[in-house]
């Protein structure tokens, strides 16, 4: 690691934390020619394979661009899709690889939008997997339906928690 003020190579890690829940390590730096102390911040890469077979990194923004479309006239707050993008990078993270191949992204994608939200799942299950008929979506639709209910629990009323008073 070169000092960002004097150029040297000859630098050593003060101190180690973890950041953004783990996903980086911030380590504090000082300098042994000049003594000055710097930050760096280290994240472990995560390559997306594209179809061409070129490869760029992981990009939240894009996930967050595609589930925006599908969810386009949908009752989905901004707050639950940088979630969702979220998810999608922490599953993709778990499963130990460096490199992902893109149709492992949209895999990820599309349990937490079905979550979210159904009709949103469709557009997005039906670009993502190229549903050309209405036999596509009929199909997809059973699914839904044969599936049980696992959407997020529906808010509770303040007094649901309260023991029946008796009179």
């Amino acid at each position: 690691m070169h000092c960002p003020f004097c150029r040297a190579t000859d630098t050593r890690v003060v101190d180690s934390r973890l950041a953004e829940e783990g996903a980086t390590i911030r380590r504090r730096r000082c300098c042994s020619d000049c003594g000055r102390r710097f930050t760096t911040i280290e994240s472990a890469g995560l390559q997306v394979i594209k179809r061409s077979g070129v490869t760029e990194p992981f990009s939240r923004t894009k996930v967050l661009v595609g589930v925006r479309k599908a969810c386009q006239g949908r009752p989905v707050h901004e707050d639950d899709l940088a979630l969702l993008a979220q998810q999608v990078e922490e599953t993709l993270r778990a499963s130990g690889q460096a490199e992902i191949d893109s149709h492992e992204v949209g895999l990820a994608v599309l349990e937490p939008l079905r979550l979210l939200d159904e009709v949103a799942y469709l557009r997005f299950a039906s670009v993502y997997r190229n549903f050309e008929t209405l036999d596509d979506f009929c199909a997809a639709i059973e699914l839904l339906r044969a599936e049980p209910d696992v959407s997020p629990p529906s808010p509770v009323s303040p007094d649901s928690d309260l023991p029946s008073r008796q009179s």
